[in-house]
């Protein structure tokens, strides 16, 4: 029987916000111990990151994964290129996209069980007055939402 797995995640808000996202991937990373154990602690983050193409691999570069008290990761490791684990079916449909001018972004880290994954998406970044109406309907949503929570009382 399997048991319950807690699994958490840390994610990359801004980057919903930044891009109109697309196709979505779930991807391995290469860790060492120490940056496993700080991002099971939730010691990471990856709202700066991206991931590149090098030598036909993808790898993620930017993000940050700090250790705490127990931990010792060296300054020159926060920020490490750390290399991502797909299928190459699944690394050449980015590698096209890439050529058709699309960014491809981290949006999670999941963290469950013995693995720890990377959910990367496809997407093309949003202009200003795109973000604009997002934060206007945002907010005009949650007024309308105070308004009818207040008529009801």
């Amino acid at each position: 029987m399997k048991k319950h797995q807690n699994t958490k995640r840390i994610s990359n808000k801004r980057a919903y916000f930044d891009y109109s996202l697309g196709d979505s991937f779930v991807v391995g990373i290469v860790l060492n111990g120490r940056e496993a154990k700080s991002l099971r602690l939730g010691h990471g983050q990856i709202k700066s990151a991206y991931v590149t193409i090098k030598n036909r691999e993808l790898w993620l570069i930017n993000a940050s994964i700090t250790g705490s008290s127990g931990i010792p990761i060296e300054d020159s490791e926060v920020t490490q290129a750390r290399k991502l684990l797909a299928k190459r079916r699944e690394i050449n449909a980015i590698i096209v996209a890439k050529q058709q001018g699309k960014t491809v972004l981290p949006t999670e880290v999941l963290i469950g069980g013995r693995h720890i994954k990377l959910k990367i998406a496809l997407g093309v970044g949003k202009k200003e007055y795109d973000k604009r109406q997002i934060i206007k309907k945002r907010d005009d949503s949650r007024n309308t939402s105070r308004e009818l929570r207040g008529s009801t009382r």
